[in-house]
């Protein structure tokens, strides 16, 4: 069972910054989530529309310039970082998984892998995509038919996996309040990963362990996995 730094190591960290990227790499995290807005033709690192939860600002992203963003404080000084800047971080050290939270990310996200593959040869497989938006997914799919999609829910639907399926998604992403074995078992038969969030209590771990998911998002990635390491199957 992997474990994917929750917006990077956000328990003890300013989640969604570069700080907490590397303290993720540090604390041996096998992937990173993190979340994205477009701003200004660039995709932005960070969680909610709103900044006053994660930032020193106020309002909506949708009401500054990538260039006044830029200078909000999200932490500890940490600025909102680009996904540009995440890639060059993490290329070559961990799997990145992209959770799309604008709807306006499809064009900018395109126009990024394009440009991290001429630049960087960055390896889009080591990359997974998700979103609750999976109008998006789709469109992201005949885009790029290479890419791995996850598929977000935050219940547990009639048919199950089905609507991962649906996508030709490469796994689904569980809310670990809705999750259970029938769920689990339903997606393994599509050929489809199982990977649940937020997940840091050690009797979800064990429970989910016991249900063979395939890895678990954790605010604290190396308590986490300490954690799995010492879980009953």
């Amino acid at each position: 069972m992997q474990i994917i730094a929750h917006r990077g190591a956000s328990g003890d960290f300013p989640e969604n910054t570069l700080l907490a990227f590397e303290q993720a790499l540090l604390q041996g995290a096998d992937a990173i989530e993190l979340d994205v807005f477009a701003l200004d033709g660039e995709l932005v690192v960070i969680h909610d529309h709103h900044l006053e939860r994660t930032t020193n600002g106020s309002g909506s992203i949708y009401q500054y310039s990538l260039a006044q963003l830029q200078q909000l404080d999200a932490g500890l000084g940490q600025p909102v970082p680009l996904l540009w800047q995440v890639l060059v971080l993490t290329q070559g050290k961990c799997w990145l998984n992209i959770e799309l939270k604008g709807a306006d990310t499809l064009a900018p996200l395109l126009a990024l892998l394009q440009r991290a593959e001429q630049q960087l040869q960055y390896d889009c497989q080591s990359l997974l995509i998700s979103s609750f938006n999976h109008h998006l997914l789709a469109a992201l799919k005949q885009a790029r038919p290479e890419l791995r999609l996850g598929a977000l829910t935050a219940c547990l639907p009639l048919d199950y996996a089905a609507f991962a399926s649906a996508l030709d998604a490469y796994s689904v992403h569980c809310d670990v309040s809705f999750i259970n074995q029938q769920m689990v078992t339903d997606a393994k038969a599509r050929g489809l990963k199982v990977y649940v969030y937020t997940v840091d209590a050690a009797d979800d771990i064990a429970r989910l362990k016991h249900y063979s998911v395939d890895g678990i998002f954790c605010n604290y990635p190396a308590l986490s996995r300490a954690r799995l390491q010492h879980a009953k199957t």
